[in-house]
C-alpha cells in the first residue's frame, strides 16, 4: 500500500517567542517534519490590541507562512485562537489550528488520562487577563461537555517571571500558590495552560497540584492534534526517513532575546532570521492582489 506524503512544512506563529514551546514539541514528536516558525516580536503582545487589529496581524502572519509553502498553520497564540481564528478558518486552502480548540480537545482525550474522564469534570484554566476575559476556553469546553465545570484564573505575573528566567524560583512558586490555592481547594482534575509561556513552569505547577491533576499545555495539545491529523490523512506527513528542517523568523530582536529563545527551546541555540513587520503586510497585500486562498 502506498502512503501519501507531503514534504511541505508545518507553519507555526505566535505574537512572540512563547510559541517556540509548541515548535519544540512538534520538532521532538515529528523529527521528519519541516517547520517554519514566525514570532511577531515587534508587535507583541497581541492581547492588548483590538480584535480588529488582532485579526489583521493574524492574516499577515498566515500570509507570511504561506509564502513558505506550508501545508498547515498552527496559531500558537491564545489571543489569535480566541479572537481571530474562528473568522479566518474558512478563508484558506490549508488547515488552520488554534491552541484553544485543540487544548480543549486534549483535556477530553481519554488516551492521556482515562481515569479522569468521569461524569463530573472540573477543569481549571489559567492564562493572561485577555485570554481569561475572552471566555474562549469555557465555550470550547462547554461545546464538548456542557456538564463540565470550568474554573478560570488570570495569572498576569507569571509571564514576566518566566521571562526573567525564574521558572524554579521560590518567588514564582509563591505566586503560583497565591493565584491558584482557591483552584486547588476546588478540587480540579485537569489544568489547561492557556499561555504558551506556562509549559516552562510545569514542574512548579505539578508540585503545587500534585499527581492527581493532569496538566494540558498547548504544545502537548498540538502534538496530539497533529498525530490525529496525520493518521486521518487530511494532512499527509513527511516521509518518515526524511530529516526535518526548522527555520525561525522574528520581526524584532531585543534585550535578552537570545536567552529567551534558549529557554523556550530547552537550551538549544537556534539560528533566527529577522524579517520586517512590513514584510508580513506585503505578503498579505500580495495574496489579496492575487486573490489567493
Amino acid at each position: 500500500m502506498t502512503h501519501t506524503t507531503d514534504a511541505r512544512a508545518i507553519g507555526v506563529f505566535d505574537s512572540g517567542l512563547g510559541g517556540l514551546t509548541v515548535a519544540r514539541a512538534i520538532k521532538k514528536a515529528f523529527p521528519h517534519e519541516n517547520i517554519r516558525y514566525l514570532g511577531d516580536t515587534a508587535r507583541v503582545p497581541y492581547g492588548t490590541k483590538s480584535a480588529t487589529t488582532v485579526r489583521l496581524y493574524a492574516r499577515e502572519d498566515i500570509a507570511f507562512l504561506l509564502t513558505h509553502g506550508v501545508k498547515i498553520v498552527i496559531a500558537a497564540c491564545n489571543t489569535v485562537s480566541a479572537a481571530a481564528l474562528p473568522d479566518l478558518e474558512q478563508h484558506y486552502d490549508v488547515p488552520l489550528m488554534g491552541v484553544v480548540e485543540k487544548g480543549a480537545d486534549a483535556a477530553f482525550d481519554p488516551a492521556l488520562h482515562p481515569r479522569l474522564l468521569g461524569p463530573h469534570r472540573r477543569i481549571g484554566v489559567i492564562g493572561t487577563n485577555t485570554t481569561v476575559g475572552s471566555e474562549a476556553y469555557p465555550r470550547a469546553i462547554a461545546a464538548r461537555d456542557p456538564q463540565a465545570e470550568v474554573i478560570q484564573k488570570a495569572c498576569p505575573l507569571l509571564v514576566p517571571l518566566i521571562e526573567e528566567g525564574w521558572t524554579r524560583h521560590p518567588v514564582t512558586r509563591a505566586v503560583v500558590s497565591e493565584y491558584l490555592e482557591p483552584m486547588r481547594q476546588a478540587g480540579i482534575d485537569t489544568l489547561i495552560l492557556g499561555c504558551t509561556h506556562y509549559p516552562l513552569i510545569t514542574e512548579a505547577l505539578a508540585d503545587f497540584f500534585g499527581p492527581d491533576v493532569r496538566i494540558v499545555d498547548s504544545a502537548q495539545a498540538m502534538v496530539l492534534a497533529l498525530t490525529h491529523t496525520f493518521a486521518e490523512g487530511s494532512v499527509p506527513p513527511n516521509a518518515q526517513h526524511a530529516n526535518g528542517e526548522a527555520r525561525y523568523y522574528v520581526t524584532d530582536r531585543y534585550q535578552r532575546f537570545q536567552q529567551l529563545v534558549q529557554a523556550f527551546m530547552g537550551g538549544e541555540d537556534l539560528h533566527v532570521e529577522l524579517v520586517a513587520a512590513e514584510d508580513l503586510s506585503a505578503a498579505l497585500a500580495q495574496r489579496e492582489r492575487g486573490n489567493v486562498r
